[in-house]
């Protein structure tokens, strides 16, 4: 539900710079649309499975668990036609990844301690990203490269927004509808409901904006300047959650996290490098 809400915020934003013309509207035909609904069906996955894995355990675990999403990309990567077969230097530093990760999960004096459904659902999300970025790949492409379709990252992230929140809908109905009620009187019995509905609201606005950035942004810079970003943010959020919800980060935390985060910087430069070009015959 609060997946679904979130969505909702960012539907509105888009909708308003549609209608007031601050952003040009998709003109996008039925085919187009039906393109469209793997990606948004496995954004919805992710997104979804990203917030119960938050609700179900450590912020800072969920995140750590998050860093492992190379090593889905490339397994799906080498499953799923096109295949992509990555350098082996990338595939070396999947080793560190899993390590870390690992290493996180080992507590001093009690072994290894896994919250099993934070874990669980983390990984579904690494895994419907990586689907998303394998399926959706040259959809996106292919919009993007038709000026008539008004396409840019911004909006290409708002059409894949819509479409998530469509396929959030029937969960919600299914798994959560009954319970509702109930677990906002709970809610309300340690928080107000402008308090909820205010963060609620604050989250999906910071999510829509974050994705947003995020698309033209990776539009915008080389890969060495998206994957030093993208390893920052990996590093601030977990620390920062790890201070604003006093989440306990024992050694193996830190160094595992370091080491998977490391990892997976290494592996987004070296899965980017080029191949030498051969030398031509005379």
């Amino acid at each position: 539900t609060i997946a679904a809400a979130q969505l909702v915020v960012g539907i509105v934003v888009s909708l308003a710079a549609w209608g007031t013309g601050i952003r040009k509207t998709p003109n996008l035909t039925q085919a187009d649309i039906v393109a469209c609904v793997p990606i948004g069906l496995f954004a919805c996955l992710a997104h979804a499975f990203s917030v119960l894995a938050m609700g179900m355990g450590a912020v800072s675990f969920a995140q750590i668990v998050k860093a492992c999403e190379p090593v889905f990309a490339a397994v799906v990567g080498l499953l799923l036609p096109p295949v992509d077969i990555k350098p082996l230097m990338a595939y070396m530093m999947l080793i560190p990844i899993v390590g870390g990760v690992g290493l996180a999960c080992v507590k001093e004096g009690k072994g290894i301690e896994i919250n099993v459904g934070a874990f669980t659902y983390a990984s579904a999300a690494n895994l419907a990203a990586a689907l998303k970025g394998k399926l959706g790949g040259s959809v996106v492409k292919n919009l993007k490269g038709d000026a008539t379709k008004n396409m840019d990252s911004a909006n290409v992230y708002g059409v894949m927004n819509i479409i998530s929140f469509l396929f959030t809908v029937p969960m919600v109905i299914a798994f959560e509808f009954s319970s509702l009620e109930e677990e906002w009187n709970k809610a309300l019995t340690e928080h107000s409901s402008n308090d909820i509905l205010m963060n609620v609201a604050l989250s999906g606005f910071f999510f829509y904006i974050y994705n947003e950035f995020a698309f033209a942004f990776t539009a915008s810079v080389g890969a060495v300047t998206s994957s030093v970003l993208n390893t920052a943010k990996r590093v601030i959020i977990i620390v920062v959650s790890a201070i604003l919800f006093n989440e306990a980060m024992e050694r193996n935390t830190v160094i595992g996290s370091a080491i998977a985060i490391g990892g997976t910087f290494a592996y987004s430069l070296a899965s980017k490098k080029k191949a030498a070009p051969k030398d031509k015959k005379a």
